[in-house]
């Protein structure tokens, strides 16, 4: 990357960020309707995720599927931003500016620890209010009959009866998450992509973009399947630390994971995989292509 970069490694990863939101919210919004319906007592069951979306946009057409998106896209986008810029920059300091090359894990983890440690102090209050709306439907003895009209009727009250360190419950768990996901991710994507165009050298000059772009494809979507793999576990945990009313609650996530693998094993850990993953490779994907291309529109120089 050249030397002048600065703010467009921003720019390029808050697009990055509007792309993931584009391609992945409509596979977040049928997780939370099957996470919703199929586990109360009554109402609607959908037999899987397609049947689900088939309702959703028979109802209520595709505005139905990207309902709640407008945080999302500010969340994402911001995020998003940081992540990659965070790691672009911290990632050309530790290479004195170079590029290309094998990639080096001595660059690479502790640039995308950096990035993921950062970016956990947003995600977790935005993930807190996110996943409090998210569940109160579905039990509403999760948070003592406490209702939210809203995510920012959620924040207050949480601040109300938490004081301000009450919206930053589960803060070590997203840490550890993102801190632990971002170094796998990363890592996944520069050895894939590295691989792939060490591969296809031969490719014409005509065939470069479609090249770049088929590469993007594998080494996010890869890369997004690596990181849920890694961290689905904390996931789990920090939405139990998360949605809990009992303030004696254990906020340690490796007791609530020891309890829960008790009762039921490995898959309880990793309850959600199968529409997390469904949903990781396309975002993934969609969102390094975006900055790859991105970077290489505002002049920002890769191997």
């Amino acid at each position: 990357m050249g030397e002048s970069s600065g703010y467009k490694d921003y720019v390029a990863g808050m697009l990055a960020g509007v792309a993931t939101v584009i391609v992945g919210h409509p596979f977040d919004t049928v997780k939370v309707k099957l996470q919703k319906h199929n586990t109360s007592a009554d109402g609607i069951k959908y037999k899987n995720g397609l049947h689900c979306a088939a309702r959703i946009l028979k109802a209520e057409g595709v505005k139905g599927l990207y309902r709640g998106a407008t945080s999302s896209f500010v969340g994402m986008a911001f995020e998003s931003s940081l992540a990659f810029g965070i790691y672009s920059q911290t990632k050309r300091f530790l290479q004195g500016g170079l590029e290309g090359g094998k990639p080096q894990p001595h660059v690479i983890i502790p640039s995308a620890a950096l990035a993921g440690s950062i970016i956990s102090f947003i995600l977790c209050p935005s993930e807190l209010v996110k996943c409090r709306i998210q569940v109160q439907g579905t039990d509403s003895l999760l948070l003592n009959s406490t209702r939210y009209s809203g995510p920012l009727d959620c924040a207050i009250k949480t601040v109300k009866t938490g004081g301000f360190t009450g919206i930053f419950q589960g803060g070590f768990t997203t840490l550890l998450r993102e801190s632990v996901g971002n170094v796998v991710f990363f890592s996944t994507y520069e050895y894939v992509r590295y691989q792939m165009h060490l591969q296809l050298k031969g490719a014409s000059s005509e065939s470069n973009q479609l090249v770049d772009v088929g590469v993007g494809i594998m080494s996010g979507g890869l890369g997004g399947i690596a990181y849920w793999s890694a961290v689905l576990p904390l996931d789990v945990a920090k939405t139990i630390i998360q949605t809990s009313p009992d303030k004696s609650h254990t906020r340690n996530p490796f007791q609530i994971l020891q309890k829960i693998y008790r009762l039921s094993g490995l898959r309880g850990c990793y309850t959600g995989l199968g529409p997390t993953l469904v949903r990781a490779f396309p975002a993934n994907a969609a969102a390094i292509v975006t900055w790859e291309l991105s970077a290489k529109i505002l002049g920002i120089k890769r191997d």
